[in-house]
């Protein structure tokens, strides 16, 4: 594939050499040079490009949406904070109909920690005892607090527990990110946890959904590709019941 960048920090470097690694072309990359630029102008500059993948800031993600709409081109977006924004931008993407994922976090540990989070808190919600709570540490330069990530858990608690519960945020340092996940009783606690060694789990995952995007339409969430990705991996079944 031919790639563009939108966001050249920390992550959109680590995906360019991932990217070419794989044997992707790194073609375009927009970075703070650019940060004036009209939705119209950069559709030029993302013309006969095949995926876009967006790590810039909460701000600009409307105008990169509207700009990758215009050159009809699908966009992976790895940026977190525009949550307010995203009915106007499914209806827009449904409209226009273009081809847009996004992902709270791309890593391929945390969405699988998603449905772990998801089953725990479907089995505990039958036990009136235990209170659910999420944790959250991300270094100093992380901008949003709680992260998109705690959100997506909290959304995820909050369907098999309606009792309302706390997310708490630290920033300091460089920590690439952990998640807990709680539940706390009388007589214990239950604690499930994930922790990001590196980003090259998250710039991996982006990856993989510019992979997946190319060739769709339509408005998904990173959840979506894991689950057809783990759809497809499900052991198949002989009519005689064995493996």
């Amino acid at each position: 594939m031919e790639i563009a960048l939108i966001g050249y920090g920390a992550m959109g470097r680590l995906i360019a050499d991932l990217a070419e690694n794989k044997n992707h072309e790194l073609a375009v990359v927009i970075d703070e040079s650019d940060a004036g630029l009209s939705a119209e102008e950069l559709s030029e500059k993302l013309k006969n490009i095949d995926v876009v993948i967006d790590f810039s800031v909460a701000e600009a993600v409307q105008r990169n949406i509207e700009a990758c709409l215009m050159a009809n081109i699908p966009l992976v977006e790895g940026t977190t904070g525009w949550n307010a924004e995203r009915e106007t931008i499914k209806k827009l993407v449904a409209e226009k109909n273009g081809a847009f994922v996004f992902g709270a976090n791309f890593s391929i540990g945390v969405n699988l920690f998603y449905k772990i989070t998801n089953y725990a808190s479907e089995l505990i919600s039958k036990f009136e005892d235990y209170e659910a709570f999420i944790e959250e540490q991300h270094h100093s330069r992380k901008r949003d607090a709680p992260s998109g990530t705690a959100l997506k858990l909290k959304e995820i608690v909050a369907v098999n527990i309606g009792k309302d519960f706390s997310v708490s945020a630290t920033r300091a340092g460089n920590i690439p990110g952990t998640h807990r996940v709680g539940f706390d009783g009388n007589a214990d606690q239950i604690l499930l946890e994930h922790v990001a060694r590196s980003r090259e789990g998250f710039a991996a995952g982006a990856i993989l959904a510019a992979e997946w995007i190319v060739g769709k339409k339509g408005f998904y969430e990173f959840t979506d590709v894991m689950e057809e990705i783990i759809s497809k991996m499900k052991p198949q079944i002989n009519t005689d019941g064995h493996r």
